[in-house]
């Protein structure tokens, strides 16, 4: 397992390799589904058994890739408390961008399912046997009554007198159906990837190097910033077991207050006017004019918030997390 994690760090480290290796993890349940799951049921029940197999999975992907994303839940943690401040139209412009890049994350895998789903086609086949349609059957059949009234059996090989030699015409025929729209989707996603990474690059306000220089930064903060999280709150606990079992009174420990922690953890855009690379970086460089006290904890509750906080993820990496 402690293998299997490094390589899926890395992975969340380098965002094209972690993409590939969503995708070809997809694609490999994927082959495991079909051959060692999926059994079409040459019934009436084709049409929802094929098209469960179909999206369901894809479905369930799509939401996992939202729970799992981390840039997700720092854009909806404490949402619901900033209300009227999230109607301001600069943030929602920002909140619309920041679900775009999300969703193209969380699509990866989906629609990889999809495609590659698509060009098996065996979803594909058990589906349109058991569609109901006398248009789409006779489109498949022509007038051959036996071929449209048998066409549910045709997956399973038995069970029909009608001849192989037309069942496997058919059978070619919706393949060649499935294989064509998994094709278009592939060239489709990819025509969007291309797109909105031309826009993106087109209308950044820097420079490719100092581009590459963000995403080092982002990558480094990301990493420090939880040794940092889990060395302090092990020093913070073990203050407070010390106090405890030594029933004394507790040492300071300077620790950020909720609002602090709250500046930090929101999304950040990049400003030309600032240079900053984070919200960690504006909160430090401002620390002079915003608010340089820091909270000590100790038996007091703090002033400034009497409530608890409801969420206590607020470590984001702003990558996809597998």
């Amino acid at each position: 397992m402690d293998k299997f994690k490094t390589v899926l760090d890395f992975a969340n480290k380098q965002t094209n390799l972690g993409f590939g290796l969503v995708a070809l993890l997809t694609a490999g349940g994927e082959q495991i589904f079909s051959s060692a799951v999926f059994s079409c049921p040459c019934s009436d029940l084709n049409f929802f058994y094929g098209m469960v197999f179909l999206l369901v999975p894809a479905l369930a992907l799509l939401l996992l890739g939202f729970i799992l994303s981390k840039k997700a839940s720092k854009l909806l943690t404490g949402a619901c408390r900033r209300g009227a401040a999230l109607c301001r139209w600069r943030r929602l412009i920002a909140a619309g961008a920041a679900l775009i890049q999300i969703s193209a994350a969380a699509l990866v895998a989906p629609s990889s399912w999809i495609a590659v789903a698509l060009l098996n086609g065996k979803y594909y086949e058990c589906a349109m046997t058991g569609n109901n349609a006398s248009a789409y059957a006779r489109h498949l059949c022509g007038d051959k009554s036996p071929c449209q009234q048998q066409l549910h059996r045709f997956p399973c090989g038995t069970g029909s007198d009608v001849p192989q030699v037309d069942r496997e015409d058919v059978l070619l025929r919706l393949r060649a159906h499935s294989q064509i729209l998994g094709w278009l989707l592939i060239a489709s996603v990819m025509l969007s990837n291309l797109l909105l990474s031309c826009v993106a690059r087109c209308t950044s306000p820097i420079s490719y190097l100092q581009l590459k220089f963000w995403g080092a930064y982002v990558q480094e903060e990301s990493s420090l910033i939880e040794s940092y999280s889990a060395k302090h709150a092990k020093e913070l606990a073990e203050r407070n077991l010390k106090s405890f079992f030594g029933q004394k009174p507790p040492e300071d420990i300077i620790t950020p207050s909720c609002k602090q922690w709250e500046k930090i953890s929101s999304l950040y855009k990049f400003s030309t006017k600032d240079h900053y690379y984070s919200t960690l970086h504006r909160c430090v460089e401002s620390w002079q004019e915003t608010d340089n006290k820091m909270m000590r904890m100790g038996s007091v509750i703090s002033s400034e918030h009497t409530d608890t906080p409801a969420v206590l993820g607020f470590v984001d990496e702003g990558r996809v997390a597998l």
